[in-house]
């Protein structure tokens, strides 16, 4: 019997806020496979923030997703079908597999497929904590922050997947870590299960003042390090925190993903504090994904790390889970159970 892929299309472009009527199912067979190329059967797919860019048609650090074809996205899977000397049936693998249910590629692309490890780690995390969320987090603190045992780093969507990691990394470095995120029940639980020092909860804080008097009360010996993923009042709330010589890595800026502009309140706290402002893309630090990967695993492996995985089920599940991340209902990884 032949195999049906059912795939996620970008079918039209949003204006404005993204609908579940930007996408397509659609059914297509599964062609026989040509020598050197692998089967694969998706188990997860990631949903990620930078999706939501990439479905624009403007100029950004990446190509506009293609209308008309399967939307990019991370996935974790099994093969069940190799002709691949790579590969073979039963490897579990870490790719670009798209929002679809299989991916037939051709496996003598060099990293188009990663074998990974599942004894310790469990598949999924590699979608997450040990996946590209993992190192984005790793990197900005790392390569940027560069935290020293006392400092304070701060963390703004503290509860999703790369913040959450970000905060334990920073507190296994001997810092005070203060998050940021959306309602009393994420903030309770970046405390109490990753293990924040702090968490305030924006929503509470309607306005500059509040939210900075908040940082201040919770930030006591001011700010060296902040880790951006969302702009707008949150950035400028924390640049009045913000110490001399401090560093923010920006690896997001979600307040401004619908095309809103982002002005910046005080830009003169730049030159008066001396900061460091550094963006980022982590596919561009290829060369330190080996290092971050080895810290990371082990501390999953061993339960150092914690993190939360959001799953939805089905991948015709997928657009309103999507649209429900960038609104902010997850809590930790979202993810896609495709079997």
């Amino acid at each position: 019997m032949s195999l049906v892929n059912r795939q996620i299309l970008l079918d039209n472009r949003p204006t404005g806020e993204p609908s579940v009527a930007n996408f397509k199912l659609v059914e297509t067979p599964v062609s026989a496979l040509a020598d050197g190329e692998v089967l694969v059967r998706n188990h997860y797919l990631s949903l990620d923030p930078y999706m939501r860019g990439r479905m624009n048609d403007g100029k950004s650090y990446a190509q506009p997703q293609p209308l008309g074809e399967v939307m990019i996205g991370g996935t974790v899977g099994e093969v069940v079908e190799s002709r691949n000397s790579h590969f073979k049936a039963g490897d579990k693998v870490v790719g670009m597999g798209g929002w679809q249910e299989y991916l037939r590629v051709d496996a003598n692309q060099r990293g188009v497929l990663q074998k990974v490890d599942t004894t310790h780690i469990p598949l999924s995390a590699y979608l997450g904590a040990v996946g590209m969320p993992g190192v984005t987090g790793w990197y900005g603190l790392v390569k940027i922050i560069n935290p020293k045992a006392g400092e304070t780093v701060v963390v703004s969507a503290a509860s999703g997947a790369v913040g959450g990691a970000v905060g334990q990394l920073a507190k296994a470095r001997g810092c005070r870590v203060v998050g940021l995120a959306g309602g009393p029940d994420k903030c309770g639980q970046v405390v109490s299960e990753l293990g924040f020092d702090a968490c305030i909860d924006y929503k509470a804080h309607p306005d500059l003042k509040s939210l900075s008097r908040a940082l201040k009360e919770a930030c006591p010996d001011g700010i060296d390090g902040y880790f951006e993923n969302v702009g707008g009042m949150i950035l400028d709330a924390v640049m009045l925190r913000c110490n001399a010589f401090s560093r923010i890595a920006f690896c997001g800026m979600i307040s401004g993903y619908n095309g809103d502009p982002i002005p910046m309140t005080n830009p003169s706290l730049i030159l008066v504090n001396r900061m460091k402002l550094e963006g980022f893309i982590v596919s561009e630090h290829m060369g330190d994904w080996p290092e971050a990967l080895k810290e990371l695993g082990a501390m999953v492996a061993t339960g150092q790390l914690k993190y939360r995985e959001t799953v939805a089920q089905g991948i015709a599940a997928a657009p309103e889970a999507f649209l429900g991340l960038l609104k902010g209902k997850n809590f930790g990884k979202q993810l896609v159970k495709l079997v």
